[in-house]
């Protein structure tokens, strides 16, 4: 049975790029379902994606940080930070497949137009694009599980592999 040991400096660096692609690809997947494939994304959608647009530069820092040999409490204290990012995007992606399978209702602005739709010039049936789709409505489902329900695994293992590492002393 294999052991776990503490990362060392190279490999809590090597986590650091391994973890800004997988973030990178995990949007960039939902950026393709949104602007290729045509799924709208509703607003809890789109707030899902937040800790991973701020974790991106974190690893980014952490990554430069170790090329440059800064100190080793604040490599891991990046990865501790983007290590919180993706508890509190597993937060939201848990509240947003439960809104989903309506174990909980769903924001009372969640898909909700307020005011009068502007139309600027185009038609009616043109701005219905704008407005954004239901959060209790899942577009897609893979394996039973919505985009929503995969962001769950996907978080949780980015949160597990960023706060191991950062909460690991370096072997130095």
């Amino acid at each position: 049975m294999p052991t776990l040991t503490a990362p060392t400096g190279d490999n809590q660096a090597r986590i650091a790029v391994f973890l800004f692609f997988a973030f990178a690809g995990t949007v960039g997947t939902a950026l393709f379902f949104e602007h290729v494939l045509g799924y709208i994304p509703c607003q809890l959608c789109l707030a899902q994606r937040v800790p991973y647009y701020a974790a991106m530069p974190v690893m980014v820092a952490a990554a430069y940080g170790a090329a440059l040999n800064w100190p080793s409490w604040l490599l891991r204290g990046l990865l501790v930070a983007a290590g919180a990012l993706m508890l509190y995007g597993l937060t939201l992606a848990v509240y947003h497949a439960g809104v989903e399978w309506h174990f909980w209702p769903a924001p009372a602005s969640c898909g909700a137009v307020t005011g009068r739709v502007e139309t600027g010039g185009a038609g009616i049936l043109d701005s219905l694009d704008a407005i954004p789709p239901s959060c209790d409505k899942a577009p897609w489902r893979f394996l039973g599980l919505s985009f929503a329900g995969w962001n769950v695994p996907a978080s949780l293992a980015f949160a597990a592999l960023a706060l191991r590492a950062g909460l690991t002393r370096a072997a130095d």
